[in-house]
């Protein structure tokens, strides 16, 4: 079997794969329904009516929890993994997951650090 016999399937797959989103998005648009109400127009949170105003701006506490968390989740991830799966590791690697620890730790202080520059 030849390689470009072998690569025309992917191919294939890959075009009706990355087409099939905007593709159905396009149809969908002339397919749908066009009679807006003025029920469909207004806004809605959790099926009733809001209100006071809907932009709320949110602390920038939430977002360094996120990054945090996320952070450690990594963390945590890899560690467990690399630890499970390599037992003997070249002292390159060893370097490459150091650095990759210290650039996640980098950023957690980046976080904690912005927060503490916040006022409350």
């Amino acid at each position: 079997m030849s390689l470009i016999a072998f690569y025309v399937p992917l191919a294939f797959v890959a075009v009706i794969a990355f087409a099939f989103a905007p593709l159905s998005w396009f149809v969908s648009r002339f397919l749908r329904p066009q009679k807006p109400t003025q029920w469909m127009e207004s806004t809605y949170e959790c099926g009733s009516e809001p209100i006071g105003d809907a932009h709320v701006q949110f602390r920038f506490q939430y977002y360094a929890f996120a990054l945090i968390f996320v952070v450690f989740d990594l963390v945590a991830t890899f560690l467990m993994l690399w630890v499970v799966a390599f037992s003997g590791l070249s002292p390159e690697a060893i370097f490459l997951m150091i650095l990759f620890f210290g650039i996640l730790i980098l950023g957690v202080a980046y976080a904690l650090k912005k927060e503490e520059n916040v006022w409350i």
